[in-house]
């Protein structure tokens, strides 16, 4: 049997695989993937401005991802490229939320839990949060469902269709900001981005439309999730990175099997 901190470490876990595989689907079809790596880079300026507010790390990290994501949307296509934006405010958040985090006095600071993450250490409050970040998260996703899909197509059709490709990619980008904040804790900040992508691009070859790629993405990250964690515990490796591993592994496996599809089609 496990032991508790083991089940609230696997549930917090799956939360974020649920709430992180679908929305990467999203990053992967728009290629914002520069974009979920921006955002995750920023969460360290989050966690600074948390502990010299004395408020919680989520509120604080929730607070500057969404402020990272209303800014990218707001200056897009106003004389920036979207990557040389992206790279300008990621690593200048990172820098500068280091370079606060030492100024703090008086408290003690594991960076490397905020940037590997630390899931083992997910309480009972933690797990409360990101599982409400999850639900919020896969409700926006279930009620902009058609809407996000329509304006990843195409502007054109979108504007047809009556729907605002902006404002899709603000619903986008802020639920991208949620998924950060609550998968902190988790993996860290350099490994969200990972999450995200991998399990997503692992289903992309596999599934013939958005609803099945969204649904096999999150058995891959769930899978990546639990196995990740079994094998950390078996041989005391870091979680996060662990986990990013398993992932990684899948998605090397289902290339390889893809090419072997393509060279038996050919011969």
């Amino acid at each position: 049997m496990l032991d508790d901190f083991m089940w609230r470490a696997t549930l917090a876990g799956l939360f974020v695989a649920l709430a992180a595989a679908p929305l990467g689907c999203f990053v992967v079809w728009r290629r914002m993937a520069y974009f979920g790596d921006a955002t995750s880079h920023a969460a360290i300026l989050g966690v600074a401005l948390a502990l010299l507010l004395n408020i919680s790390i989520f509120a604080g990290v929730l607070m500057i991802a969404l402020t990272m994501a209303a800014c990218v949307t707001l200056l897009s296509g106003r004389g920036y490229a979207m990557d040389t934006l992206l790279g300008v405010m990621a690593h200048s958040a990172l820098a500068i939320g280091l370079v606060a985090v030492s100024f703090i006095s008086g408290v003690r600071v594991n960076l490397n839990a905020y940037l590997f993450g630390d899931i083992l250490a997910v309480g009972k409050d933690d797990l409360w949060v990101i599982g409400g970040g999850t639900l919020m998260v896969l409700a926006l996703l279930g009620w902009r469902w058609s809407a996000l899909l329509t304006a990843t197509l195409s502007d054109e059709l979108a504007h047809a269709s009556g729907i605002q490709p902006r404002r899709e990619q603000l619903v986008l980008t802020l639920s991208l900001a949620m998924v950060v904040a609550v998968a902190l804790k988790v993996v860290g900040a350099l490994l969200i981005a990972a999450l995200l992508i991998i399990p997503a691009a692992t289903a992309r070859p596999f599934c013939r439309t958005p609803e099945i790629m969204a649904l096999v993405a999150a058995g891959i990250a769930s899978l990546a999730v639990t196995s990740g964690l079994k094998a950390a515990y078996l041989f005391d490796t870091p979680t996060g990175p662990t986990i990013v591993t398993l992932a990684a592994g899948f998605f090397l496996l289902s290339t390889i099997a893809m090419q072997g599809v393509r060279y038996l089609g050919q011969h």
